[in-house]
């Protein structure tokens, strides 16, 4: 598999993995939008990406360079694919799991400390005397 772009060595076995091929990508480029100002209105850097038997389209324009912008593309694409048809097992699912695991051991955690705080807060108040009003001494 010849890619137009050089591809890390990771990207190249999915690909091959994903039985992706490089003429069933469409290329073209457009112009870009957003913040950047006359330079980016002016020149056609944004990639655009379209794998035609999965239909998955890719946008690209993180860099100012087109070059830079197309490998972009191609490794977005290659993993969105691998996302649509690995699902669970593709390693973005892979991350994203770990990092809400750990997200929600680090809740429990939380919780826990500011249980604790508020029983010795708690635990403090009652120690306290109850002030009695001068008016409670009158009568």
């Amino acid at each position: 598999m010849n890619f137009p772009v050089e591809l890390t060595e990771k990207h190249l076995q999915k690909a091959e993995k994903l039985k992706i091929r490089p003429e069933d990508i469409l290329e073209s480029f457009v112009l870009g939008s957003g913040s950047g100002g006359q330079k980016v209105n002016k020149t056609a850097s944004c990639v655009l990406l379209r794998h035609e038997p999965t239909k998955i389209e890719v946008r690209c324009q993180k860099h100012r360079e087109q070059s830079k912008n197309r490998v972009s593309a191609y490794k977005l694409l290659i993993d969105k694919i691998e996302y649509e048809v690995r699902g669970a097992k593709s390693e973005k699912a892979k991350k994203i799991f770990k990092l809400r695991k750990q997200k929600k051991k680090r809740s429990k955690r939380a919780k826990e400390k500011m249980l604790e705080s508020k029983k010795r807060r708690g635990e403090l108040k009652g120690t306290r005397k109850a002030i009695t009003h001068p008016s409670d001494l009158t009568s």
